[in-house]
């Protein structure tokens, strides 16, 4: 079997990540003990990931580089906003440890869009956040191995993820 449309992979690698001075660093890596799963074509990874590993076999290893335009896209200086401090008031949390500098916090737009922002800044009235997703801008470097392809099943790829083993379990 191939990796094509609608099969389930299951895959290793490691991610490098350009830093300012060129040179890479690992920034994730996912092993044998705990491979990924996802289903190709409605996987939620980058389309330059996807497209990369289209058609390759079981066994079969990989290593390319996704730039920002296949992946996160670039850097959007307007996705760093100002939120004002109530809006971050909610009742059993401890807005102090909320509000650190760095912490990512899922939140929800005007839309109803779920969107995690990261903590930039912390002001007396107002917190600075950034939405950009953690790797926009950068070019990735992926490495690593095809494990295991098989079908979907229907029920998986109408409720987008699988079930099973390394997927959601349905209670």
């Amino acid at each position: 079997m191939k990796v094509e449309k609608n099969n389930v992979i299951s895959l290793i690698y490691s991610l490098r990540i350009p830093d300012s001075e060129g040179e890479t660093d690992v920034v994730e890596v996912v092993t044998e003990e705990d491979p990924m799963y996802f289903i190709q074509g409605i996987s939620g990874l980058p389309e330059g990931f996807e497209n990369q590993i289209e058609g390759l076999k079981e066994g079969d290893h990989f290593e390319f580089t996704v730039s920002p335009e296949e992946g996160y896209g670039d850097f959007d200086e307007e996705a760093i906003v100002e939120l004002p401090k109530a809006v971050f008031q909610m009742e059993d949390v401890n807005q102090d440890e909320l509000l650190q500098i760095g912490n990512i916090i899922p939140m929800t737009n005007e839309d109803g869009e779920r969107m995690h922002g990261q903590v930039v800044e912390v002001q007396d009235q107002v917190v600075i956040m950034n939405f950009n997703h953690p790797l926009a801008g950068k070019e990735m470097h992926f490495k690593g191995r095809i494990l295991s392809i098989r079908n979907a099943t229907q029920e998986e790829i109408s409720h987008g993820h699988i079930h099973g083993t390394g997927g959601v379990h349905h209670h």
